[in-house]
C-alpha cells in the first residue's frame, strides 16, 4: 500500500533498476495514495484490486507499450496476478519476488497491518478520505476474497500459459507454501533457490537467474 519508486529502488533486497536496466527499459511508479509516495487519487471502494491495475495499465497505456515484463516484491504478486488476469496478451513474462499470499493460520494479518499503518496516515493526510472508508476500502481488498493470492482464483493460475519465475519467502506475509503452490499450479513456471536472501551473497545469485529469465522471455 506503501509502494513508491523509492521503496522499489532502495527499500527491496536488490535494485532492479539499477540491475536490468542494461538490458530493459525499465519503469516503476508510485502506488496509487502510498503515504510517501506522489501519486494520488480517489478510493475506489468496490474495485480496489482493480483501481490499482487500471493505474498500472494506464501507465504503459501513456507510454504506447503494448507487451512488457513485469516484476514485483510482495503485494507485487496479487498485483501481477491480477494484471495476467485483465491483460493476458500484453505481460510477456513475470517475476514474483517474496510475495505475499494467504495464510489460513493469519488470514487478517495484511487487513490489520494497513489499517494501523497506511491507513491512519493515509486519513491524516487527507481530509477527503474518512477512517470508515479506509476500512471499507481494506475490507473489500483483504477480506472479501480471503484466499490464496487475493486476486485470482487457482483455477487461473493452473490454466496461466505466461512465464513466471517466483523467489519464495518465508515469513508471515510471504508464505512459503502459497509462494510454491502458485509455482506448482502455473504450467510455466519456475522457481529460484530458495533461501535467496540469506546469506545476502546469495542475492547476487538470484539476480542472476532473473537476468536470464528475462533475456529468455525478452521480444
Amino acid at each position: 500500500m506503501n509502494g513508491t519508486i523509492g521503496n522499489f529502488t532502495g527499500v527491496a533486497p536488490f535494485n532492479p533498476i539499477a540491475k536490468f536496466a542494461g538490458q530493459c527499459r525499465c519503469i516503476t511508479l508510485d502506488t496509487r495514495n502510498a503515504n510517501d509516495g506522489r501519486s494520488s487519487g480517489p478510493l475506489e471502494i468496490d474495485r480496489p484490486w482493480d483501481a490499482f491495475a487500471d493505474d498500472q495499465i494506464g501507465l504503459m497505456d501513456h507510454l504506447g507499450i503494448d507487451r512488457f515484463m513485469v516484476l514485483g516484491f510482495c503485494i507485487g504478486r496479487p498485483f501481477i496476478w491480477n494484471l495476467l488476469q485483465r491483460a493476458p496478451d500484453r505481460i510477456v513474462a513475470a517475476v514474483i519476488a517474496q510475495p505475499s499470499g494467504v495464510r489460513p493460520d493469519m488470514p487478517d494479518i495484511f487487513y490489520q497491518k494497513n489499517i494501523d499503518d497506511w491507513a491512519l496516515q493515509l486519513c491524516a493526510g487527507r481530509p477527503d478520505i474518512e477512517m470508515d472508508m479506509a476500512e471499507v476500502f481494506l475490507n473489500k481488498m483483504y477480506r472479501s476474497n480471503p484466499d490464496f493470492v487475493f486476486t485470482v482464483s487457482r483455477e487461473f493460475a493452473r490454466g496461466c500459459q505466461t512465464p513466471i519465475l517466483v523467489l519464495p519467502d518465508d515469513i508471515p506475509a510471504h508464505p512459503y507454501e502459497v509462494a510454491m503452490e502458485t509455482a506448482l499450479l502455473a504450467p510455466n513456471a519456475q522457481v529460484s533457490l530458495y533461501p535467496w536472501k540469506d546469506p545476502e551473497e546469495r542475492i547476487a545469485l538470484a539476480v542472476r537467474h532473473i537476468d536470464s529469465f528475462l533475456r529468455a522471455h525478452k521480444i
